[in-house]
């Protein structure tokens, strides 16, 4: 198939559609975040408001200094920030993201980037420009990414708005023209990988790679796999440049890994709880339980074509007609209190322990999914099929555990990930992409007539007698959209079938019973959601497919039948998204009014100033740690915004540091909280004052006497018994010591300087003396120096760092100086020079390029 040249057609008129859709797309994520585009309200992201209280200290450093700090002691005692708040400076990919979100707020930046890299993908591919929009509303509007927005998982919505891109690169590369591919493709993953968000990346890779396979199996059939090689090695020199912009980030990520939560932990597991499996420590990841703890549920996979099967969100909203609020008014409860008590009813009834909302790709997706699965060509519709089923087994984790312990424990880095529910995201790309390749290819422009049997045989008569003329491939359209319409509408029978024997019966429903509140209200109303959206979905299917008969049938154009598609499609994933992200999650609060102090943050300052007003040094003052009993002070940031804190909100912390939480800390062992001088504690009813730590041993100390050990378990055993004040425990078989017993009379060290990843102290030593530093111990980049000159450094304690120091007066520093980050950095500059030099190239050869003939079948043609 030759493509058509279009040098004939003016400049303008081949960009204005382009330009109207890049509108239209400014339009829709304005109105539905118009709270803050035309009000000035904040979108209330719980993950946004602990990334903002974890990151204070990096942000303030940054502003103050413009440099980076690649530590910070906000959090979990002290942590590097690479998962935190780091800059690399190497990066230029910034200005790409810059460009491509026209600097738009945050969340409406996000919300325009998923429509516009769903409308490249689908231009890419040849789609004529308005079913492009319809098929970035179907990518854009996907209910999963409403849903993350408002719980704050922004660049997770990042991740999965540029993976489109990376799509239209694998498609055009094998399909039209494999420079223009790869540099789309390189362009789309470079992007993808930059959003930080690795297993969204990674779901993205697994799609790609059944692409592969089954282009491979195609390449050998019809003996193309020179071509296939030459192909694939294109793009992987592309997804190398890809790597490479972002090397700085990766590279510190895959060093600190081995030391979080996310790697192997150096302790023999705790006794088993009872009822519950012992932990295994044997694979270098998490433990297929906690991985698992968010599974979809195998019933569950319904959402995708009704929402609301299983009540939606964990927390949803009833009507005052519904069940519930008849049985509250019943029971004498005020319809004041009672509205309130409708905004929050536990709806959900599935498998998973807590939800924000189903993974809805659409009504009129599904039934334009299943009928790709009848027109598109074999190839694609196979890729995107077993992706798409693929994506719904992983998803299902402990509920199909024979499968996927099978995928945890062998597919590479898979282990590295929880919450396999996320696996989703696959279908929620290839299901879209589906649909509307079928779209186009029903809506593509019709060959002359071709009377099929039965009819006239000529197609004058066949008009005056009213007669409609289809080819014979219209009449087999026909067919395969009555055959999709009936699978999409007998899914929404069956459903609505196995819902007859359903209790509607969620775990909170014991305790809801034990306060009086009317169970069987609720159940009611949740079987009530599910048949409400069954008939939805039903009734949005055929309005959709009429729309695609009547077209057939030549009484819609093709722009009209476009066009309503794509209306339906749009209000059908709008009215959805806006149960789990409406006006209600919005505020008027900034992110300094976010953190306002509270009564125990005052007055912490205020003894403070006291002290320092007093004659104290102001040495003292520079570094302490705080511990709010607040709630959970280990998932909680808005300490670390105001104090050093001890806990944090954050999924990878320090391995050694967890287990300090869990075997020390939890069982409140006040002498591990004063060696890492946690000088206040916050208590748990905010109206008691906060406590001074009298036990606090400060910044640093000299130790008498230092005990080693062979192991960590014998390391952390220890700490129970453990006076820091005067004693140290080592495990020398990591750190050999030759001396253990000190003379610390009269030896004083004090904090003298203090930046998140510098710290510096003047010591005077009466003989030689070993000294503990309430610092955490991380072996990937702290130094330490003595009077200028490197020594090295040593752990104690199972988590802090420790020196031996010579007598006499000595200036001490602390530096976290990580190669990783400057090697890191050099590379994602190279690579990004690289990469914006060949996307010059890309449009340069795009704009020169003669029309090809293009060898393989086109997606759509």
């Amino acid at each position: 198939m030759t493509l058509v040249s279009s040098s004939s057609v003016p400049l303008w008129r081949r960009v204005l559609p382009h330009l109207l859709a890049v509108v239209f797309f400014v339009a829709l994520a304005a109105v539905y975040f118009s709270p803050i585009v035309f009000d000035h309200q904040t979108l209330a992201q719980h993950d946004v408001v602990q990334f903002n209280g974890g990151a204070h200290e990096a942000q303030v450093y940054r502003a103050e200094t413009g440099k980076e700090a690649l530590w910070t002691n906000s959090m979990f005692g002290g942590m590097p920030t690479y998962l935190i708040s780091t800059h690399f400076t190497g990066d230029l990919s910034i200005y790409l993201h810059q460009l491509f979100t026209l600097n738009l707020p945050a969340v409406v930046a996000n919300m325009f980037l998923a429509l516009l890299c769903g409308y490249v993908l689908f231009i890419a591919l040849g789609i004529r420009p308005l079913i492009a929009v319809v098929g970035a509303v179907a990518l854009g509007f996907t209910s999963y990414n409403l849903a993350i927005l408002a719980a704050g998982h922004n660049t997770k919505s990042l991740a999965l708005a540029y993976a489109p891109l990376v799509l239209g690169g694998l498609l055009v590369t094998f399909r039209r023209n494999r420079w223009l591919g790869a540099a789309l493709f390189a362009l789309g993953l470079t992007m993808n990988v930059r959003s930080n968000h690795l297993q969204i990346t990674y779901y993205l890779m697994l799609l790609v790679a059944i692409f592969g396979i089954v282009e491979l199996v195609a390449a050998v059939r019809e003996n193309r796999l020179k071509d296939f090689l030459s192909r694939t090695t294109l793009l992987l020199a592309a997804a190398v440049l890809a790597v490479g912009v972002s090397f700085g980030r990766l590279y510190v990520t895959a060093e600190y890994s081995k030391y979080s939560n996310r790697g192997k932990s150096e302790l023999q597991p705790l006794p088993a709880q009872p009822g519950q499996p012992a932990p295994s420590t044997d694979a270098d990841g998490h433990d297929p339980d906690y991985a698992f703890h968010w599974s979809y549920g195998i019933g569950e996979t319904i959402t995708l074509l009704i929402p609301n099967y299983f009540g939606g969100a964990s927390s949803g909203k009833l009507s005052e007609n519904s069940a519930t609020a008849k049985a509250l008014a019943g029971l004498g409860v005020p319809p004041a209190q009672m509205r309130d008590y409708l905004q929050n009813m536990p709806t959900y009834w599935g498998n998973q322990p807590i939800v924000s909302g189903p993974v809805y790709v659409g009504a009129v997706v599904c039934l334009l999914f299943v009928l790709g699965l009848f027109v598109a060509d074999p190839r694609t519709r196979t890729w995107l099929l077993v992706g798409t089923l693929l994506s719904i087994v992983l998803a299902w984790g402990k509920n199909f555990e024979s499968f996927n312990l099978l995928i945890f424990n062998y597919f590479p880095g898979y282990n590295k990930f929880r919450s396999v529910s996320m696996a989703l995201v696959i279908a929620q790309l290839a299901m879209p992409l589906l649909a509307v390749l079928a779209l186009a290819r029903v809506l593509r422009p019709k060959p002359a007539t071709t009377p099929v049997a039965g009819a006239s045989t000529h197609p004058g008569l066949a008009a005056l007698a009213g007669q409609t003329v289809d080819t014979a491939e219209t009449a087999d359209t026909k067919r395969k959209l009555l055959y999709a319409v009936g699978i999409t509408v007998g899914i929404c029978v069956l459903a609505f079938l196995a819902g007859l024997g359903a209790d509607f019966a969620s775990p909170i429903d014991a305790q809801m019973q034990q306060q009086g509140f009317p169970v069987d209200a609720i159940r009611a109303d949740r079987a009530s959601l599910m048949r409400s959206d069954i008939l939805r979905s039903i009734v949005f299917v055929l309005l959709a497919g009429g729309v695609i008969y009547f077209y057939l049938q030549r009484k819609l154009s093709v722009t009209m039948a476009a066009a309503l598609v794509g209306v339906l499609t749009l209000v059908d994933l709008w009215s959805v998204d806006k149960r789990y992200l409406n006006d209600n999650n919005f505020q008027r609060e900034t992110i300094a009014q976010q953190f306002v102090p509270s009564l125990a943050d005052q007055q912490i300052r205020q003894v403070e100033a006291l002290e320092l007003r007093s004659g104290k040094p102001a040495t003292d003052t520079l570094s302490y740690r705080v511990l709010s009993l607040q709630g959970d002070p280990f998932s909680e940031a808005n300490t670390s915004y105001f104090h050093k804190s001890i806990g944090g909100y954050h999924g990878a912390k320090l391995h050694r540091y967890l287990d300090l939480i869990e075997r020390q800390i939890s069982q409140n062992n006040m002498q591990v909280l004063n060696m890492l001088n946690t000088r206040y504690i916050i208590p748990q009813d905010p109206k008691q004052e906060v406590r001074r730590n009298p036990g606090a041993l400060g910044n640093a100390w000299f130790v008498s006497t230092v005990q080693k050990v062979q192991n960590p378990d014998q390391e952390m055993a220890a700490l129970s018994t453990l006076n820091p004040a005067t004693d140290a425990v080592v495990d020398a078989s990591k750190f050999p010591l030759t001396k253990t017993a000190y003379n610390a009379a009269g030896s004083t060290i004090t904090l003298t300087s203090y930046s998140p990843d510098a710290l510096k102290y003047s010591a005077r030593a009466v003989q030689e003396g070993f000294v503990v530093f309430s610092e955490i111990y991380y072996q990937d980049g702290w130094n330490a120096y003595i009077d200028g000159k490197l020594v090295p450094h040593l752990r104690a304690n199972y988590v802090l760092r420790a020196l031996p120091v010579p007598a006499g007066t000595h200036t001490i520093e602390f530096r976290f100086e990580p190669k990783e980050y400057a090697i890191g950095n050099t590379v994602s500059l190279i690579s990004s020079i690289l990469l914006i030099v060949a996307m010059l190239g890309a449009v340069v050869y795009a704009v020169k390029r003669r029309p090809e003939v293009v060898a393989e079948a086109q997606l759509v043609a």
